[in-house]
């Protein structure tokens, strides 16, 4: 081989894989090195060196020059020197890429996926492969061979002779990129997105401001007719993105990343040494406050960098009334055990015998209501008893006089009864008779 071919496959490697041709030109003075050494049986001082413009190759020590045709070698010592440049090409390459890749972390690239390894997707994106893992592919979004799909560079690391490139779909930066294509003002700088927070599939908050006090960040990012901002969308399959306005107030930029509920700055009440912030909003703003499954505020935490807090103004007023009422028991709570061993020590033995006394009346005290019950009841009874006939009185008090008669009699006489008694009545009546007969006699001879 002479200089002049030598020359020109350094060039066509150096085209091809965009390797600078005095690295190529040293990994091949290397291979060159050991395979003259083994050819010749020197020490490691030998040296060889390849002109860059002649393609001349010289071979010298300490010692010696030596002057050798490279179709000299052999075989064997050929193949040593072909596998030894390869190598080194190869690690070439590999830093080359590396080089490249890791500068773009961070950036946006296009790429067509090309097969599946695992759960893993392969992506080609030109020169090399990149993986996107399940982690960081959103619910929902699925890829077949072929498709086209843009990620955004995460990481870039060497794996033996390989470079290993690592794609999100997830990351939130890659809302940002997607901005920087679509809207002007942010790729020239003159919007700043300041902070992006994302939950991918479902819902993303982006803080924008305006180093031009002419251009509404906002609209500009939203476009004409949403012209911009649906861009956004669509690349990410549905994803709702809202845009609020930076704000270096924090109560301010609370309120504004809290949208669309509608907060007043005086219902913020920030904790500095928490680091949180408890917001009050009306009954009818509280969900859309919180967001579907606590999204709107976990977001807003996520954007303000603080713990907030959601409530009423009644949960607000009942948690005030709350920690006094703990505080009161805990208060009554230490000085009880005290109000305690003060009443034990200042009782004496005439208030002990005082208060079992005091036990002992208690029943009776609870018997007095009953026997008054029973006197109303009494009395209640008396007005029916005078309100029956006196004729119905007689034979009562005649039947009381005759059970009282019997004890009054001696024993030989008979007892009569309630029958017996009522035959003596007519017999007076006749004895009574001739009496009214002669006073009538004496008034007709008079």
């Amino acid at each position: 081989m002479n200089g002049e071919d030598l020359i020109r496959y350094v060039d066509v490697i150096h085209r091809d894989r965009d390797i600078p041709k005095e690295v190529i030109f040293r990994g091949l003075e290397d291979a060159l090195s050991q395979g003259v050494r083994k050819r010749l049986g020197v020490d490691e001082d030998l040296v060889v060196t390849i002109d860059r413009k002649s393609g001349d190759v010289h071979m010298e020590d300490e010692e010696e020059v030596y002057e050798l045709d490279l179709d000299q070698l052999g075989r064997i010592v050929a193949q040593a020197v072909k596998q030894g440049f390869l190598q080194r090409v190869r690690e070439a390459e590999r830093d080359v890429l590396y080089e490249e890749y890791e500068a773009r972390v961070g950036q946006l690239v296009n790429g067509q996926v090309q097969r599946f390894e695992g759960e893993s997707l392969v992506v080609n994106l030109g020169k090399v492969e990149a993986y996107l893992s399940r982690d960081d592919r959103v619910r929902g979004e699925n890829f077949a061979p072929g498709d086209r799909i843009r990620c955004l560079i995460v990481e870039v690391r060497k794996e033996g002779s390989r470079v290993k490139i690592f794609v999100s779909r997830t990351h939130p930066d890659l809302v940002r990129s997607l901005f920087q294509l679509e809207v002007p003002e942010v790729s020239d700088g003159i919007i700043e997105v300041r902070r992006v927070v994302r939950e991918p599939g479902y819902r993303t908050k982006m803080a924008v401001v305006s180093s031009d006090p002419k251009i509404d960040c906002i609209g500009a990012c939203v476009g004409v007719r949403g012209s911009r901002i649906k861009a956004v969308i669509d690349e990410l399959r549905g994803e709702r993105i809202d845009i609020i306005r930076w704000s270096d107030s924090l109560e301010q930029l609370i309120m504004n990343g809290l949208k669309p509920a509608v907060i007043h700055l005086d219902n913020i009440f920030p904790d500095v040494e928490n680091h949180r912030a408890i917001v009050i909003v009306d009954e009818d703003q509280q969900s859309l406050a919180i967001g579907k499954r606590g999204q709107n505020v976990r977001l807003a935490s996520k954007l303000c960098g603080w713990d907030i807090e959601i409530k009423t103004r009644t949960e607000f007023d009942g948690g005030e009334g709350e920690e006094g009422d703990e505080e009161g028991a805990e208060l009554s709570l230490s000085e009880a055990p005290e109000g305690a061993a003060a009443e034990e020590a200042t009782d004496s033995p005439a208030d002990v015998a005082a208060e079992e006394t005091a036990e002992a009346v208690e029943p009776e005290a609870e018997e007095a209501p009953m026997a008054e019950a029973a006197e109303e009841t009494a009395e209640a009874v008396e007005p029916e008893a005078e309100e029956a006939p006196a004729e119905e009185e007689e034979p009562a008090v005649e039947t009381a006089e005759a059970k009282e008669d019997p004890v009054a009699e001696e024993p030989g006489e008979e007892v009569h009864d309630e029958a017996g008694s009522e035959p003596s009545e007519p017999m007076d009546e006749d004895e009574e008779a001739p009496t009214d007969a002669a006073e009538e006699e004496a008034t007709t001879e008079g």
